[in-house]
């Protein structure tokens, strides 16, 4: 297959969330656009996540102590965050940087940043919808943190206070006597709950699917099963992509491949530090006393999804490689580490068990922008465990540079030249 350059193409390696978003926002600007996946459109990472959209997440996980928390989890396979034993230079050369930023002062550092394309995502969300009309489970009813213990509370009301403080982002208090009446999927005796209002809910492959949809009617051009081989290059720039499917020419490339992106850093010229962490989700048939809510139960590690037909729970994060394996014992661990804090069974049948591979960063931020020795290339990629709620203003930012206007926020901090 032959796809020939047009004077304003862009070529997308990956259809995931965050390149459907990319594609979406190029072809507004009216460029001639092509998304290849080594898959289908939305199957991995973006496929079967817990659908959060979440402003409130504008801490990175290099908050202080994560770092201990990683090397003690070596010792304990069934740590929700697990490092897994093996020799793998990248992986401890990623740790290392990880560890650096694992103070008071950078957490709040990159927490800035952060906030920002947060934010500047939901925005888009909100038009996107308004517009779109994408029929994908969109929740505008917050996300609710749920705690066990009154330990947790205090822990975790010191975490909202600092969110708070720093980042103007505000939480609601629910004593726990009042949950059930919040939400009545929920047991009595829990200690309590933050609810954060902003954060949205959807149905991820619902999003994806849809979405991409939209994009074909509008002629964007979609090639699954289709694997980057090689990138030809030519005097500082791409002239050509080779992949199983034959060659693509552009004007322009993007490269959004996730997890995977680490694996071509050297053809693109450019350090890609993204390390595939590794999470699981189960969903089941939609038992009877289902939750109403999108929740997250932090001392567990777990977050719970209600579907119109399904409720999903996910979470773990596994730096183990791009291992493909779905432990039964990870999957038992989803249903055991839910079953304290809801009304509903989490012992029934399971319409799908999935994992996917995180792209990780060790500043907790995204890398895009333009490759720093190929002028017409740019990455998309190292969205950590917010891929969801990062895609739109990436895909905003990306259509910026190609296209020369003026970025709605600023590109520094996620730049590939960072590296």
């Amino acid at each position: 297959m032959n796809v020939n350059s047009s004077p304003e193409s862009v070529t997308l390696v990956g259809a995931g969330v965050v390149g459907i978003a990319c594609a979406h926002y190029l072809a507004e600007a009216g460029l001639d656009v092509t998304v290849i996946d080594r898959g289908s459109i939305a199957g991995e990472c973006s496929f079967a996540n817990c659908g959060y959209i979440c402003p409130s997440h504008a801490l990175p996980l290099t908050e202080p102590g994560a770092f201990s928390v990683a090397l003690r989890s070596v010792f304990n396979p069934r740590s929700p965050f697990r490092v897994k034993p093996q020799i793998n230079p990248a992986l401890w050369k990623w740790m290392l940087q990880f560890a650096k930023r694992c103070t008071h002062q950078q957490m709040l550092a990159a927490g800035k940043p952060l906030q920002a394309i947060l934010d500047a995502s939901m925005s888009e969300y909100h038009l996107l919808m308004d517009r779109l009309k994408l029929d994908c489970e969109w929740k505008e009813q917050g996300l609710l943190y749920v705690l066990q213990s009154e330990r947790g509370m205090e822990s975790f009301a010191k975490t909202d206070r600092l969110v708070s403080e720093e980042f103007g982002i505000p939480a609601t208090r629910i004593d726990g006597n009042n949950l059930p009446k919040f939400d009545s999927g929920l047991k009595e005796g829990l200690a309590g709950a933050f609810l954060y209002p902003h954060d949205t809910s959807v149905r991820p492959d619902k999003l994806n699917s849809q979405w991409a949809a939209n994009l074909k009617e509008r002629d964007v051009r979609f090639v699954e099963n289709c694997e980057l081989k090689s990138i030809r290059k030519e005097a500082g720039q791409i002239v050509a992509i080779e992949t199983n499917q034959g060659d693509f020419n552009s004007n322009h490339f993007v490269f959004a491949m996730g997890a995977w992106s680490t694996k071509w850093e050297t053809e693109l010229q450019c350090s890609v530090p993204v390390q595939p962490g590794k999470g699981y989700s189960v969903t089941l048939s939609k038992p009877d006393h289902s939750p109403n809510h999108a929740i997250l139960f932090p001392e567990h590690k777990v977050g719970v999804s209600p579907f119109d037909e399904g409720l999903r729970l996910g979470s773990m994060m596994e730096f183990a490689g791009y291992d493909t394996t779905i432990p039964e014992h990870r999957i038992q661990q989803l249903r055991d580490s839910a079953r304290p804090y809801l009304v509903a069974s989490v012992d029934g049948p399971a319409q799908s068990q999935w994992f996917g591979w995180r792209p990780m960063t060790w500043d907790s931020l995204p890398i895009i922008g333009s490759l720093p020795e190929l002028k017409n290339g740019l990455l998309a990629t190292g969205h950590n465990m917010l891929g969801l709620s990062l895609a739109p203003a990436t895909g905003r930012l990306i259509a910026e540079m190609i296209t020369g206007q003026e970025p709605h926020l600023n590109p520094a901090p996620y730049s590939p030249s960072r590296f």
